[in-house]
């Protein structure tokens, strides 16, 4: 072997999805080959930030091949991973630089969503190339702005192991005659949920997109798709179903609602999001439509459950496995690449096989200054297809003079007073 040149450092930023070792490990392996050390640097920006060498020494870890050749079969992060922001941080932005050149580290590897490329977009500009920086997108939520509608890693695996559960949920409802509310990851976008949903052949799913990109959503507006959904379903002589509901629905609720329907202030994060967990979306839906149930002095009873945090740490299924591999492999020939065109600090995306860089500035939302986000297209054929299998109130429904009076008795209304009363749903 050939005398190392510098050294690469890994982090891990954001919430866990599967992969994430299978990146790390494909990014060690392509590294030493290239005689570089590697350093894998724990708990995202966390240590990195801070003026504390005792702490940073205790936080690296030398990575060889040995360490990693099997841990791309495995959920989780051998590096660990956190929120930490370095731009709230003291000095983070500084100290990040400081201690990238205490360590000797020439090329870096950031493993994260919009936020930890954001991060990672901050630091190699302070900087000054003296670091290169490669950030391998990933999140289970979909939602980074990958070229040809490509997943980021770790979709493919939540949605895979979701629909699985869903389906389980789906067979409960039908055996115990009940209604489950599913909730699952998406802080700005639906595509996991719906993903879930039209995999596993859900009753309906609810997604932030389908209310607009902007503005608020009234916590009535949901409940109302939502009992409609239950009420249609029995005038067809149903009894059960299950709702799959983005999580991020509840980012759009108005403060006043939030706190009306949570009992309490919501926290932020250090990158200024709600606490989504301290929220409780599924038991505010619940609890919205039980009252409703209540009012016409009938006993309704639904179950609730938060399907996120049982994804992020799964085993990644084959696709992950290959997929981490090829993007590992392209992050470090991109920054060891000498051609004029690779010298920008890049997104690494990997299309047909070949390796597409996407510069920090051409991922940035002009408006906002951060990464922009990749919505659910609520006017595309994937989503029609999904709607079109979903049960859940529709237009021709309120044209439907039998349809339509079963619905009414259900709600102990008259069928003009029904079709006024929801008619916005489907306008």
């Amino acid at each position: 072997m050939k005398k190392e040149q510098g050294a690469l450092g890994i982090l891990v930023g954001g919430g866990p999805a599967p992969g994430l070792n299978g990146v790390i490990a494909a990014v060690t392996i392509e590294a030493r080959r290239h005689n570089l050390k590697v350093y894998g640097i724990y708990d995202g920006y966390k240590w990195l930030a801070q003026d504390d060498p005792k702490k940073l020494n205790e936080n690296v870890r030398e990575l060889r091949i040995s360490d990693v050749s099997r841990i791309h079969y495995s959920g989780g992060s051998i590096l660990r991973t956190s929120r930490t922001n370095p731009l709230k941080v003291p000095n983070g932005i500084k100290n990040a630089v400081q201690n990238l050149q205490k360590l000797g580290i020439r090329y870096m590897v950031t493993i994260g969503g919009d936020d930890t490329a954001f991060g990672a977009s901050s630091i190699a500009k302070a900087t000054k190339s003296l670091v290169k920086f490669a950030h391998v997108p990933k999140t289970i939520d979909n939602d980074l702005p990958l070229p040809n509608d490509l997943p980021t890693f770790g979709y493919e695996t939540a949605r895979d192991l979701g629909a699985v559960l869903v389906k389980n949920m789906m067979e409960e409802a039908r055996t115990t005659g009940r209604w489950y509310i599913v909730v699952a990851m998406g802080r700005y976008t639906g595509h996991l949920a719906l993903g879930i949903a039209k995999s596993a052949g859900a009753t309906l799913a609810i997604i932030a997109e389908e209310f607009g990109k902007q503005g608020d959503i009234p916590i009535n507006h949901v409940a109302d798709v939502l009992e409609t959904a239950i009420i249609k379903r029995r005038a067809m002589g149903h009894q059960h179903g299950v709702l799959v509901i983005a999580e991020g629905v509840a980012e759009r609720f108005t403060e006043a609602d939030l706190f009306k329907a949570a009992g309490h202030a919501v926290g932020k994060d250090s990158y200024g999001h709600i606490l989504l967990a301290d929220v409780e979306l599924g038991k505010i839906i619940k609890r919205e439509v039980e009252q409703r149930f209540e009012d016409r002095q009938e006993k309704f009873r639904m179950v609730e459950i938060n399907i996120g945090y049982v994804l992020r740490c799964a085993d990644p299924i084959p696709f992950d496995q290959e997929y981490t591999r090829d993007l590992g492999y392209h992050a470090v020939h991109y920054l060891l690449s000498n051609r004029a065109e690779d010298q920008a600090d890049a997104l690494i995306c990997v299309e047909n096989g070949r390796l597409t860089p996407i510069k920090f500035e051409d991922i940035l939302d002009s408006k906002t200054g951060k990464t922009a986000i990749r919505y659910v297209d609520i006017n595309s054929d994937y989503y029609r297809v999904a709607r079109s299998y979903m049960l859940r109130l529709e237009k021709r429904d309120l044209e439907d003079k039998k349809l339509l009076a079963l619905m009414a008795k259900e709600m102990k209304m008259t069928p003009s007073d029904f079709a006024k009363r929801f008619k916005y749903l489907v306008d």
